[in-house]
């Protein structure tokens, strides 16, 4: 069963019954749900199906000859008669065209191809026989259908979706999938028969995100605090060692990628690009800024123009709550404590956090918020506020401005509590002065 992407859904199945070629890209965070959409929607329909080798190995690198080998043996499970392994992705990609004619038989053929950018080693002139199969081939085929995915979003972007080479124009459609929603939680839980309280829920979010494939991991008939001891803190943690998995998976330096990461993780309210480099000792240029546009791409950070500030001055900040929650309680700390989570769930820290990280959830659901408010049909930006306080005027902060289009600005304070929440309203002021 597939919660969400309803509109996703309805794109992929318009492309599978058009009459002409069609070459589809998908990119998204990793873990967001990228090839389970795929597979739940075509599993029974597809021609041809491989999936490039992780790129993450502790023992060794992952070699072209390793990525043909694993290509080789998906095209004899697909039907090739027994041949040799390509020596080269132009005679690989042949060799896929071949068992496609074969198979042709006047209905729709569709190919998908998952983590397609691992498939690009280095020297291995991936890309060039890439783009020649599809050029050659896949767009000659009025029943052929092209699928591929990709977590690396830096590749797929450069590649496919803003590529100036051999696949300029091509992609007849792209989708980028972005982590679910507080309500499609909601339902991918209850589909696992996990029922949560709304706080909870939310809680749930500001630790792991609307990610698929970490929420899968919860376990029915345990509490929020269970769940994520044990996917954190217990022996053999299942989610341990995933920061580092995740970025080694994504990007050919990684490290830069976490530092980058690590240092928004310290300022809730961001840094600006000069501050980044700065701090970092990186060069500022067209490298770094292809660094901070990727990890936007990827939903790991976002940009906002600070309000009352510099149009030009555009601050960057960490919204993945995976790694907010990472960087926060887990990042060079040595717990020993199997049951950490639960142990900590009145400590003054963990309501420090929560107040910040419940802030960082509304931002992520601004379009649910403004529905509610009923002015989801006008453009706004959205920004905190902050005034620092002096020797002459007081400090000032507001959680979160809509500063909508038609010359109105709605004001919202966020508070993450256990019970209702009651405003101290200027009337109460006034009533206390006068009795004292």
């Amino acid at each position: 069963m597939i919660i969400g992407r309803k509109r996703e859904i309805e794109e992929l199945e318009e492309r599978y019954q058009s009459d002409k070629p069609e070459f589809v890209a998908i990119y998204g965070r990793r873990r967001v749900g990228k090839t389970f959409l795929v597979k739940e929607l075509f599993q029974d329909k597809m021609a041809f199906y491989h999936s490039g080798l992780s790129p993450y190995d502790k023992e060794r690198k992952i070699t072209m000859r390793d990525q043909l080998e694993a290509f080789y043996a998906s095209l004899m499970r697909y039907g090739m008669e027994e041949n040799h392994c390509p020596k080269s992705w132009m005679e690989a990609f042949g060799m896929l065209g071949a068992l496609l004619d074969e198979k042709n038989d006047g209905r729709r053929q569709l190919i998908f191809i998952d983590e397609l950018p691992w498939m690009d080693t280095p020297r291995s002139k991936f890309l060039m026989a890439f783009e020649n199969f599809w050029n050659t081939w896949g767009a000659w085929h009025n029943h052929v259908m092209v699928v591929v995915c990709g977590s690396a979003t830096s590749w797929m972007l450069d590649n496919l979706v803003n590529s100036k080479g051999g696949l300029y124009d091509r992609l007849t459609c792209q989708i980028k999938l972005s982590p679910f929603t507080l309500g499609e939680c909601k339902r991918f839980f209850e589909s696992k028969g996990i029922i949560m309280s709304d706080y909870d829920l939310i809680e749930s979010y500001m630790i792991v995100g609307g990610i698929p494939y970490y929420l899968d991991y919860f376990k029915r008939g345990k509490s929020l605090a269970q769940n994520i001891d044990a996917l954190f803190f217990c022996r053999n943690a299942k989610l341990e060692s995933e920061f580092i998995r995740l970025f080694a998976s994504l990007f050919i330096n990684p490290d830069d990628y976490m530092k980058v990461v690590k240092l928004l993780a310290k300022r809730h309210t961001g840094f600006t690009r000069d501050e980044i480099v700065e701090k970092l000792g990186f060069t500022s240029g067209g490298t770094f800024s292809k660094m901070l546009d990727t990890l936007v791409a990827s939903d790991f950070i976002s940009s906002y123009h600070p309000f009352g500030r510099n149009q030009k001055e555009i601050r960057y900040k960490l919204t993945d709550s995976f790694c907010l929650f990472y960087l926060r309680f887990i990042d060079g700390k040595k717990i020993t404590d199997e049951s950490y989570w639960q142990h900590q769930q009145n400590m003054p820290q963990l309501n420090s956090w929560r107040g910040l990280a419940f802030e960082r959830v509304c931002f992520s659901h601004i379009t649910m918020i403004k529905k509610a408010l009923g002015v989801e049909g006008v453009s706004s930006t959205e920004s905190p506020w902050i005034v620092k306080g002096d020797e002459v005027k007081t400090g000032a902060q507001i959680d979160m401005l809509i500063i909508r289009d038609d010359r109105v600005v709605n004001l919202c304070e966020m508070k993450f509590l256990s019970t209702d929440y009651e405003p101290i309203l200027a009337s109460d002021y006034e009533s206390a002065e006068k009795k004292q």
